[in-house]
């Protein structure tokens, strides 16, 4: 691997985990003076709780994964609610199709925002159906307001400090995962998955899940581009995007409390993934 290589794969890192950052940092010193009101109202339209987060998922930016699994372990929102965000999202995926110049390719991100947007709101409503979790309480969240309030002088621990030492974290986190997942792509080479896909293409919704399964943006980047040349279809590409929820996954692994639903999340979204791809596979060919 050159080091020209090793370079890019350094900017793109440090490029994609600044975004991240400005990402969180803006919502979480946005929810310092809102997060009391819009928990206590998720928690009264928990049955809404899907849909809403399947709009945000829409959001590209690979931040949006990260800001869900975030609310999700500090139990603001359901699991129901965090499998249709990480559904509904794709990182730069879109963005990525859109400026490809290519009209017959830019036209399909519509299709994708839609189904992805469908399938988020559905089976993150059926789960909650299902599973009945815990939230956070009203009278929890203003108790914790007020202890906050008492223990610092000022407002500006809870709407600058913390949610800047937070996403400084989060930046230290995601910038090693996408170093480390960078070299290994990198090292892999586009052209040598564009070459096993060609080969296997029956297989390329299973294919795609897996790769969609790597909490990178550089999964999703790399999915788009095999479409956008043409080497993976509509189907396997949706499969993969299903998936793929960025480094929202690596962020609920770091919470050993919740091990169980981790893996129940992770499942789900896969198997969604390869349902529905193989599903559109066989309407609209492999």
């Amino acid at each position: 691997m050159s080091w020209e290589l090793v370079l890019d794969i350094f900017l793109d890192a440090l490029k994609d985990s600044a975004l991240v950052f400005a990402f969180v940092f803006l919502i979480h010193l946005l929810l310092s003076f809102v997060e009391n009101k819009l928990s206590n109202y998720l928690i009264r339209h928990q049955k809404l709780a899907p849909m809403f987060g399947s709009l945000f998922g829409i959001i590209p930016q690979c931040g949006t994964s990260v800001m869900g699994a975030d609310l999700y372990i500090k139990k603001y929102i359901s699991i129901g609610t965090l499998v249709a965000i990480f559904l509904s999202c794709s990182d730069e995926a879109f963005i990525a199709i859109l400026t490809s110049g290519i009209p017959s390719k830019m036209i399909m991100v519509l299709p994708l925002i839609g189904v992805k947007f469908v399938l988020g709101f559905v089976v993150g409503l059926l789960i909650d159906l299902i599973h009945r979790e815990e939230l956070v309480k009203e009278e929890v969240i203003e108790e914790e307001t007020c202890h906050t309030h008492h223990t610092h002088n000022s407002g500006v621990h809870k709407h600058l400090i913390h949610p800047l030492i937070h996403a400084l974290e989060i930046f230290a986190y995601v910038f090693v995962i996408n170093m480390v997942l960078g070299l290994i792509i990198g090292a892999v080479g586009e052209d040598n998955f564009a070459s096993f896909i060609r080969m296997n293409k029956y297989l390329t919704p299973l294919f795609s899940s897996i790769i969609g399964l790597i909490p990178n943006c550089a999964s999703s980047l790399l999915l788009s581009e095999l479409f956008i040349e043409g080497n993976l279809s509509f189907g396997a590409l949706l499969a993969g995007l299903l998936v793929n929820s960025g480094l929202g996954m690596m962020v609920l692994l770091r919470n050993r409390k919740s091990a169980k639903n981790i893996w129940i999340i992770i499942l789900i979204c896969f198997l969604v993934a390869i349902v529905s791809g193989y599903i559109t596979c066989l309407i609209f060919g492999f």
